[in-house]
């Protein structure tokens, strides 16, 4: 298959009007604050169980059209020996592997960040290829402050999300494009929207630049939030500020805009997403999800690291995947929360 017929086929797989992505690609010190807080040792092994209870879940495929899996995962097998992403194919669930390297302090920009591992990429997506997965992500984190981010922030996060995401292409892997403006501090909601609508700005122009083709990636960028020590705003208000910003510099070659959760609860998460889907209007875009913890969170509490708690974990999780399916469509409401977390018979 040719590198085009590959990414538009992934594409074709990932991109619909009623799932989404679930983000399953926690390093290992994030993934040991996870487990910490439910009393559940950080483990090659209970990291491999973990997430094959959730690849595994009867039914995830109707609700997620795609998995981010942390490179150890990619080599990992489920209970019966099956490899994870064959688990995740077989749910008709396209298995994706974050590719980044972390991040560090930007020389030059104190405050600002950016991410590693651009060096050897070609060479682990070559290396990947073999394990399955057809999509890559990439996640660049932009601190708000008075000063940041700063105009050489800006541009060289910009540049490494556009080198990554043209590596990507190359090798026939879709790339996911995550910057995400970070929800730390006391910033109120337009001051959100001010610095997002300036990544963004940054973002494509650095992709135009590297030729990247738009039709073939995802944007997983953040919602417009007030800072998470200002207060809460209402879905409709998010709604708003997110969807204005979004019309002012996304082109519309980007088939799907797959929102990360960044630090929101898992209904605050749905709920915003339910009113950017309510007000979108003819935005040219899929407005769909890419969520962690917001879809995780209450089957990694209904496992608390115990075998029997499975088939209840896995329960949550298609609950959670469910209600940001019908929040795709407009169609969530509070009430249904308290509807009861069950598995298919």
């Amino acid at each position: 298959m040719s590198t085009h017929a590959a990414l538009e086929q992934t594409i074709a797989q990932m991109v619909d009007e009623t799932r989404g992505i679930l983000a399953a690609d926690e390093s290992l010190p994030t993934i040991e604050k996870r487990f910490a807080a439910i009393g559940v040792e950080n483990t090659e092994e209970n990291r491999r169980f973990y997430r094959s209870l959730l690849l595994t879940t009867p039914g995830l495929g109707k609700y997620l059209s795609g998995v981010i899996l942390f490179e150890e995962t990619l080599f990992q097998t489920d209970d019966e020996g099956r490899p994870l992403p064959e688990v995740a194919w077989s749910q008709h669930i396209v298995p994706g592997v974050k590719v980044d390297k972390g991040k560090g302090p930007l020389t030059n920009a104190p405050g600002d960040l950016i991410t590693r591992g651009l060096d050897d990429l070609t060479e682990r997506l070559q290396r990947f290829r073999a394990a399955g997965p057809a999509f890559a992500k990439w996640r660049e984190v932009y601190p708000i402050t008075p000063r940041n981010p700063t105009r050489l922030g800006l541009h060289a996060n910009a540049e490494v999300l556009a080198r990554y995401a043209a590596v990507c292409q190359e090798q026939g892997y879709v790339p996911i494009v995550e910057p995400e403006v970070l929800m730390d501090g006391d910033h109120d909601i337009d001051r959100c929207a001010e610095v997002t609508e300036h990544v963004l700005h940054s973002v494509f122009h650095a992709l135009h630049l590297h030729g990247v083709e738009l039709e073939y990636m995802l944007l997983k960028p953040n919602m417009v939030l007030p800072g998470k020590d200002c207060r809460r705003a209402p879905p409709e208000e998010v709604a708003e500020a997110t969807l204005r910003v979004l019309k002012r510099t996304v082109p519309a070659a980007v088939p799907s805009i797959n929102f990360l959760s960044g630090g929101q609860g898992p209904e605050e998460a749905t709920a915003n997403l339910n009113a950017i889907n309510q007000l979108r209007g003819n935005a040219p875009w899929q407005l769909s999800i890419s969520y962690g913890r917001a879809l995780q969170q209450p089957a990694l509490q209904a496992w608390a690291g115990k075998p029997e708690n499975r088939r209840q974990a896995q329960a949550e999780l298609l609950k959670r995947a469910r209600l940001n399916s019908l929040a795709r469509q407009g169609r969530y409401r509070p009430e249904m929360e308290d509807e009861p977390a069950v598995l298919p018979e």
